[in-house]
């Protein structure tokens, strides 16, 4: 139980219903599809639109979507992958010949065709109850008329600036005088709001085969990118099978590669080996949770890769009894190994995470992403839509699972999670902060399970992150002094992170009492709302 003389959140509890997301608008957008009669699924959808508007540095149209879903609560649970791919004329001897031999963040070339109005819609057809159309109405009014801006929202804009001055339309709609919006600011997007109303009356084929496609296209070329409107009326998002592990006697689902999804797993299925015991923020616990990380993140960028087109990652292989207690024994306890593997993935901080669990326990686990805060900071003059950079993500080296080619898709951080036990749904999660997620899942569950931990309670923690393909490790200046010097007389090289590390949100089932339990991230504007 928390103490309530000291400052935090309470758990969310309620029965119908319960969304919660990194804002207000976008909670109450899930709330108030719930009590028109809309389910998980449409709830999470209407929430991740209006987010779009809102949150613009975080996520957007232009950018891409992965969902779990489960009916009713059950572990039959589904999985779609809409992260986009790159054009058919892109390779590395066709960007070299271009002059490019690096992908950078405002080039065309990071921009890979967006996937998320493909899976809303796909997802929305299947398992919704009501019209997209109705689902974009609010998401609509917002970028119409107007929304006040929120202060961690405001705080990531303010650190984009020059990325977004640099691009003419993201200036002229994105920037007031040259600066960011402050918090409490009122912010209009009326080319978003037209692009939103277009697919709210024709559906996803206006995004990939009308205005809007043909706005995005003609953009990218201007700026020298390979797209055609062929590599966006050809795009398709597809269902997945999930991936799972269990962890102390409940199965941890993921979405597959392309995502990083199976390295939260590995992480997991390490720290399993461990005690799970005495204090979760001890110099103890955390070394072997950023050791376990360095060695799954220098296997995810050795070998995650888009599995249609060259990806070799054997999951069952990887998780492995035996390969795991192998990558386990790496583990040096007393000292830091201070690993500096090369890392071919390009650090982020931000995208937006939404779980919704309705009346009938339906579970929607839903993340929307644009790599970086404002992505690419290419704006689409017509329709306002910011454009992401996940192509930065490719490799431009030949040979690596990663590497760029015709319409692959590149290893993606986003990853939505279920914890499920004895056929039925127990917990809704995910962790925010780009490269951060896979820790960050593995982190968040064995806090539940490990100490015991309220999902709050584990969610609020300070946090700790090693930068792939440095000596460094972020550390939230929250995390107790005892621990940082323990950490440091143990070899770890701490610093300060750019700003605090990720988001989550956590949505519980209690099935024996018929109740539900809600927590947000304090790290974020948003917040959990029931009904």
């Amino acid at each position: 139980m928390r103490n309530f003389e000291a400052p935090g959140r309470s758990i969310v509890t309620a029965k119908d219903g319960v969304a919660a997301t990194s804002h207000p608008a976008s909670s109450y957008a899930a709330i108030r599809i719930l009590e028109a009669g809309g389910n998980a699924m449409d709830a999470a959808v209407a929430a991740c639109a209006v987010q779009c508007v809102v949150e613009p540095g975080s996520t957007g149209i232009g950018g891409d979507c992965f969902a779990l879903y489960s009916k009713r609560g059950t572990d039959d649970i589904i999985a779609f992958n809409g992260s986009g791919w790159a054009p058919q004329a892109a390779s590395v001897d066709a960007l070299r010949a271009l002059g490019v031999s690096a992908i950078e963040r405002q080039s065309p070339h990071a921009v890979t065709v967006p996937g998320a109005v493909d899976a809303w819609a796909t997802l929305v057809a299947d398992h919704g109850a009501m019209p997209l159309g109705r689902l974009l109405a609010p998401a609509i009014a917002l970028a119409r008329d107007g929304y006040a801006v929120a202060p961690r929202a405001a705080s990531d804009w303010a650190n984009q600036r020059d990325v977004l001055a640099a691009d003419e339309m993201s200036r002229t709609r994105m920037l007031i005088d040259g600066r960011a919006p402050e918090a409490g600011a009122l912010h209009k997007q009326p080319e978003l709001a037209r692009a939103f109303e277009i697919i709210a009356g024709r559906g996803r084929d206006a995004f990939y085969r009308g205005p809007i496609a043909r706005d995005i296209v003609d953009c990218l070329n201007r700026l020298g990118g390979l797209h055609t409107l062929d590599d966006f009326a050809r795009y398709r998002g597809e269902y997945v099978q999930p991936i799972k592990a269990s962890f102390r006697g409940h199965d941890i689902h993921e979405c597959p590669p392309n995502g990083q999804g199976v390295i939260a797993l590995l992480i997991l299925k390490m720290l399993e080996g461990f005690a799970g015991e005495g204090d979760p923020l001890s110099a103890e616990r955390l070394h072997r949770e950023i050791e376990a990380t360095r060695i799954a993140y220098s296997i995810r960028d050795q070998s995650l890769a888009d599995p249609r087109a060259g990806g070799t990652m054997n999951v069952d292989e990887l998780l492995s009894p035996g390969n795991v207690d192998a990558l386990r024994a790496q583990i040096d306890e007393k000292r830091a190994s201070n690993a500096m593997n090369p890392s071919s993935s390009v650090e982020h901080k931000d995208t937006v995470y939404i779980c919704v669990v309705d009346k009938d326990r339906n579970c929607a686990s839903f993340i929307n992403s644009l790599f970086h805060q404002f992505g690419s900071g290419i704006m689409s003059p017509e329709f306002g839509v910011m454009l992401h950079n996940r192509g930065q993500s490719f490799s431009m080296q030949p040979g690596h699972a990663n590497v760029i080619a015709a319409r692959m898709r590149p290893m993606h951080t986003i990853i939505p999670g279920m914890i499920t036990r004895d056929g039925k749904v127990r917990t809704v999660f995910g962790v925010m902060g780009g490269h951060y997620q896979a820790m960050g899942h593995a982190h968040f569950v064995s806090k539940l399970l490990d100490y015991g931990l309220d999902m709050q309670t584990a969610l609020d923690l300070p946090r700790v992150f090693p930068v792939p393909g440095t000596d460094r490790v972020e550390a939230e200046g929250t995390l107790p002094d005892e621990t940082r010097r323990a950490l440091t007389e143990r070899g770890f090289s701490l610093v300060p992170p750019g700003w605090a590390i990720g988001g989550g949100q956590a949505i519980s089932i209690d099935w024996e009492n018929g109740t539900l339990s809600g927590a947000s991230d304090h790290r974020k504007d948003g917040c959990a709302l029931g009904l």
